[in-house]
């Protein structure tokens, strides 16, 4: 017991020496050296959380768009073997009495063919241009109420209830906004508001108005002709009311699983598949996130390699020229502890002040910043992904990499014979 609590003391002295030692040695550095490691340690961190936080906010920004305009909270759809979920009318009755129930859009879809120069003569063996995709029907008004779809309108205006010859065409069916044309995927030419264009289901064919062009970066609107769900019925033959999908918005704070059991608990399932947004999401996305993730934790770990580097060419460059006053501390009885102690103290100081720094520039800037201003990338709005406790963890790591590139040097250092290192030899 004596030899234990003689080990603690002799412990607990180094470490109040060490410390002594380590903010000695700080206020007598030189400001700007301090302040140029701060920043190095600063921008390593942000290169820890940042970059990986962009590409996974790549996918995230798609995520969240599909999950607020297209899917919802929850979404029900027909069974895989099916086109068209039965019975609706009961399924959108249930769907009302769901607690904490916010809104819910009913849309009708089928493929077809669209064609911009039906009305002008081809050469035998030419193609007519056109191009093949969903034809979705809504109700514009409770559409409009769920996903706000008219704020995507970048050319002419919204559906109104009365426009049963009118139609909103995806950008991703022009050839304006997708130029490619190659064998198995065309785009429509010279479309804008007010041409005429002629759907085509099945054998059922009938020209519509273009009142605008929807850009939304959801696929849902983008690869369709959107009319009035009346028009899309009679085109695909569904008097029946029966739908293709039924979205499903609650109330912030409710657990959307619990929503799907209470679903499925009051017999939907036997009419079609209910899913949550996250079950709905395609695995190829959830792919390409996690490859995302990867991808830039690889990057952040060079950027944590540079500033490993940096901090042990510091700490062993000022063990190095302070040799001679490190050999007097150890001539004087300063444990050799006690001194390898005060540089990693530095080394975890540096590292602090950088992690602290660089969480404030996070959260309360860069964070903020880029939910506003999202950056615009062709298929999403990149978002900054970036959550307290993953923070937290990189910021173990920071703190745990500094301390090793601390530690290394200052023991080589402080290793030299005392009397070699008094004399400077």
């Amino acid at each position: 017991m004596d030899r234990i609590s003689a080990f603690e003391k002799d412990f607990l002295k180094n470490i109040k020496v060490g410390w002594f030692l380590a903010k000695r040695d700080i206020r007598r550095a030189n400001i700007w050296t301090t302040t140029l490691i701060m920043a190095v340690m600063t921008l390593t961190f942000l290169n820890l959380v940042v970059v990986s936080g962009i590409l996974i906010g790549l996918i995230q920004g798609s995520e969240d768009a599909q999950k607020k305009y297209s899917i919802g909270d929850v979404v029900i759809t027909s069974f895989l073997n099916r086109s068209y979920i039965l019975n609706t009318q009961e399924v959108v009755n249930i769907v009302k009495t769901i607690p904490n129930y916010k809104n819910h859009t009913v849309r009708y879809a089928g493929s077809a063919r669209f064609e911009s120069d039906y009305r002008s003569t081809v050469k035998p063996g030419e193609l007519r241009n056109g191009a093949g995709g969903s034809f979705m029907g809504i109700d514009p008004i409770q559409e409009e109420k769920f996903s706000g779809v008219s704020k995507f309108i970048v050319r002419g205006s919204y559906l109104t209830p009365s426009d049963q010859d009118s139609v909103l065409i995806g950008k991703n069916l022009l050839y304006e906004f997708t130029p490619i044309d190659a064998p198995g995927f065309q785009t429509l030419k010279n479309i804008s508001v007010g041409s005429r264009i002629k759907v085509t289901v099945d054998n059922k064919s009938k020209e519509y108005i273009v009142k605008g062009i929807l850009s939304s970066k959801v696929d849902d609107f983008d690869t369709s002709v959107v009319a009035l769900e009346s028009e899309v019925r009679k085109m695909i033959g569904r008097e029946d009311f029966n739908a293709s999908k039924i979205a499903i918005q609650v109330l912030p704070g409710t657990e959307p699983s619990l929503i799907k059991q209470y679903l499925l608990d009051n017999g939907v399932g036997e009419y079609a598949r209910v899913q949550t947004a996250e079950d709905a999401f395609p695995k190829f996305l959830k792919d390409i996130k996690a490859t995302f993730g990867i991808l830039g934790s690889a990057i952040s770990g060079i950027g944590l390699v540079v500033a490993s580097i940096t901090i042990f060419i510091v700490i062993f460059v000022n063990a190095i020229t302070r040799r001679r006053y490190i050999g007097i501390l150890k001539g004087i009885g300063i444990n050799r502890k006690a001194i390898l102690y005060s540089y990693i103290y530095q080394a975890v100081i540096y590292a602090l002040s950088g992690i602290i720094v660089g969480m404030v520039l996070i959260f309360f800037f860069i964070k903020p910043y880029f939910t506003a201003n999202p950056i615009n990338f062709p298929f999403s709005d990149g978002i900054l992904v970036a959550t307290l406790p993953g923070t937290l963890y990189r910021a173990g790591i920071l703190l745990v990499t500094t301390m090793i590139a601390g530690f290394i040097p200052a023991r080589i250092v402080i290793k030299q014979n005392t009397l070699s290192a008094i004399l400077g030899r």
